[in-house]
């Protein structure tokens, strides 16, 4: 059975990659912009127009073209979203929000070699992208290497780190199933996690709303354009970052110990959307994360 995995890595890069991530980020935006404004909707189209689109702006030359057609096909997905009332209709990409790109690996044979324009050595730590060359990682200690096809990574800048994460197919053996132990959860507000065998989890995360507000309100008496407002922007996204982190390993521990323990995991319909219209439960579900629990436990139990 084939199925696709996503594995992230922190990077490394030197000061002249980062310049790179950077202007390879600001084109892609520049690209699903330019195309908005036109109202091209369909992503053919667009990559047609980007030829004669990089002979006028000559500094889309120097960044992976790959992600360039990657950033008309987000805008294309964009627009379906809308006319399948999914969404709202597109907007343009504003500067310091959702810094990623993505790109494809392309393989290639010469002389009966099989290139890849992106590799991963774990033994190494080293990933090889396309323009970026080899860019140093951690993450995943002990996996020596990986049984499938690497099909595409996406390069993120979150605050003052980058991350790739890469998409990956691979074949699997699924194993006999024996039901054994079974056990349903139940996700609520108070209670983060409550089993029934009456186990109770609750949400370790302290989470420093006075912190937040003091940056906040500190970040909107800075001049924008200024070194003090990037630097208390900085601040903010290091701090959610932190909470983001904790959330995720938090997640983590409970679904592994929940995979491990039984065979049969049986979860409440919840209607997630229904609950996020209530303001006082809206704020709850930022701290307790239910729909973000389903999800792991869905991949993890495959």
């Amino acid at each position: 059975m084939k199925i696709y995995r996503g594995y992230k890595f922190r990077m490394y890069p030197t000061k002249k990659q980062e310049q790179l991530i950077n202007k390879t980020i600001g084109s892609c935006r520049f690209i699903y912009n330019y195309f908005l404004d036109k109202k091209v909707s369909n992503a053919y189209s667009g990559i047609k127009l980007i030829p004669e689109l990089l002979e006028e702006k000559t500094f889309l030359k120097e960044v992976d073209s790959c992600a360039l057609r990657n950033s008309v096909f987000n805008l294309e997905d964009a627009y379906k979203r809308y006319y399948k009332n999914l969404g709202e209709y597109p907007k343009f990409k504003i500067k310091g929000i959702h810094n990623s790109y993505k790109t494809n690996n392309i393989k290639s044979t010469y002389k009966g070699k099989d290139y890849n324009s992106i590799k991963l050595d774990l033994i190494n730590k080293i990933i090889t992208l396309p323009k970026l060359k080899d860019v140093p990682i951690r993450g995943y200690r002990t996996k020596k290497n990986f049984n499938g096809l690497i099909k595409s990574a996406v390069i993120r800048k979150e605050g003052d780190k980058y991350y790739v994460s890469v998409l990956v197919e691979e074949n699997i053996i699924i194993p006999q199933f024996n039901s054994n132990s079974i056990v349903g959860i139940d996700l609520g507000i108070k209670d983060f996690l409550v089993t029934s065998h009456n186990e109770k989890i609750k949400n370790t995360i302290k989470f420093n709303e006075k912190r937040l507000r003091g940056l906040q309100k500190w970040l909107s008496r800075c001049k924008v354009g200024s070194k003090n407002r990037y630097k208390i922007k900085l601040k903010i996204q290091k701090l959610f970052m932190k909470i983001k982190n904790a959330r995720k390993f938090l997640l983590h521990t409970i679904t592994n110990k929940l995979i491990k323990e039984n065979d049969i995991i049986a979860v409440e319909s919840l209607d997630v959307k229904g609950m996020q219209q209530n303001h006082y439960i809206a704020k709850s579900l930022t701290k307790n994360p239910i729909s973000e629990i389903i999800r792991i436990l869905n991949y993890k139990a495959i």
